[in-house]
């Protein structure tokens, strides 16, 4: 659905940009974290009230949902995979005398890969379950909506048809993360199990 993919979009994008803000600035950790950190506490589906007074039943507040629950994933683990870059590695970047840019693009950003890409992964999950919710409260189409019809008329079918949809798509989604998982960290000599 568009309501996912633009949440999705929108909360990661937001996730990322904060994330790299406050994992690698000082100031902005000491400023922001504490208060995302707060608001990442508070159970999402608890807020629904809230949107639906300031933003109404529409598509608009049904993103902006979906958008807040792909955002704390990503960005927790771009601030925690920043933030467990080696020392080392920073040390001898020093020594090649990297600028600020080729440190990031060349060091930090990669090393944060995977901790980044796992975010992708769990804020996938999150905007599918959220959607479910949105699509639950004030709508006439999607699946969400669809189950929601189907329990009220006790048509479990259709409910299973329903949920098996929100499992197909979030399993193709999440496989389709780990192909560039696979493809943009094959650098990584990593147990494989």
């Amino acid at each position: 659905s568009y309501r996912a993919g633009l949440g999705f979009l929108l909360g990661t994008a937001t996730g990322l940009m904060l994330g790299l803000s406050t994992g690698l600035g000082k100031l902005a950790e000491r400023t922001l974290d504490p208060s995302l950190q707060m608001l990442r506490m508070i159970p999402l589906l608890s807020l629904i009230p809230l949107f639906i007074l300031w933003f109404g039943v529409g598509e608009f507040s049904k993103i902006l949902m979906i958008s807040l629950g792909a955002f704390f994933p990503v960005y927790v683990n771009t601030f925690l995979g920043i933030r467990n870059v080696d020392m080392k590695l920073i040390e001898v970047s020093r020594i090649y005398q990297y600028s600020r840019w080729e440190l990031l693009g060349k060091l930090i950003i990669p090393a944060a890969l995977p901790n980044i890409l796992l975010g992708v992964r769990l804020s996938l999950g999150a905007a599918w379950l959220v959607l479910v919710v949105a699509e639950m409260m004030g709508t006439s189409a999607g699946v969400g909506y669809m189950i929601q019809d189907a329990r009220a008329y006790s048509q479990t079918d259709i409910v299973f048809v329903g949920i098996l949809v929100f499992a197909v798509v979030g399993k193709l989604s999440d496989s389709a993360v780990r192909l560039l998982e696979d493809r943009w960290l094959s650098w990584r000599d990593t147990f494989k199990g």
